[in-house]
């Protein structure tokens, strides 16, 4: 079955979860299509997050918080944070020009840019899981890898590929893009219908920041590249964590 098949690939690109050998051989047409259940992965990546979060105590406390980050991370192998390290060290060392930044960002080595910024990023993140585990907000563990993984979805759909070759090109280049704002709309839907006015709060503030990022991506790289995809999603995620701190109790 199609649906099955691509679900395989988004699950075996985005995760470190097993899947069956022939997803990773898939054409370009079935990569391209498996953007589209991006966000499912993230509401897999999310209940992981709920079964781990509900099988400690509550006196587990900061332990716990730290626990929960550390599946995160590891169930993604870090995929997203690799990107966000690399554009960081692209945007800082390109000093504003597009072919430099680019060729920086090919550099698999981290600077200290790319250091300092993602340790900020995992604070960030790690203090914000403390406050929401706390006060029990486990719908936060659900929806915010799927918050990010959106954030893929938009950013292939809506910004030009900046940079050929690569698999980034074949996911935004045979990705439907009818199809993929439905899957948008119904992402979005999820964050009112779990926080009621506040997620409709929430969600405006987000889709204001993809913005930001879109405009700012468009400016410096005339586009999205895979790493800059996956430091669209690390920020997204942690943004909306700050946001639902601030918003929900």
């Amino acid at each position: 079955m199609k649906f099955t098949r691509e679900l395989a690939v988004a699950v075996q690109f985005l995760t470190r979860i097993p899947v069956p050998s022939s997803a990773v051989l898939a054409e370009a047409e079935t990569q391209g299509r498996s953007v589209l259940y991006y966000p499912l992965v993230g509401a897999l990546i999310g209940g992981l997050l709920c079964v781990l979060f509900y099988s400690m105590g509550g006196d587990a406390g900061i332990l716990r918080a730290a626990l929960i980050l550390t599946l995160w991370v590891g169930v993604t192998g870090a995929l997203h944070i690799d990107g966000l390290a690399d554009l960081a060290d692209g945007w800082v060392g390109g000093h504003g020009d597009r072919e430099r930044t680019l060729e920086i960002m090919k550099d698999s080595r981290s600077g200290p840019v790319a250091v300092v910024l993602v340790t900020l990023l995992l604070l960030v993140k790690f203090a914000a899981l403390d406050v929401l585990v706390g006060r029990g907000v486990w719908s936060a563990l659900l929806l915010v890898p799927v918050i990010g993984r959106a954030g893929l979805v938009a950013a292939l759909c809506y910004l030009p590929y900046a940079r050929p070759g690569g698999i980034g090109e074949v996911l935004a280049n045979h990705l439907p893009r009818d199809r993929a704002g439905r899957v948008l709309a119904a992402s979005a839907l999820l964050l009112p219908l779990f926080w009621g006015w506040v997620g409709l709060l929430i969600l405006l503030l987000i889709t204001g920041f993809f913005l930001l990022l879109r405009q700012a991506l468009n400016n410096r790289l005339g586009g999205i590249t895979g790493d800059a995809a996956g430091a669209v999603c690390e920020l997204l995620e942690a943004v909306a964590l700050v946001f639902l701190v601030l918003l929900v109790n």
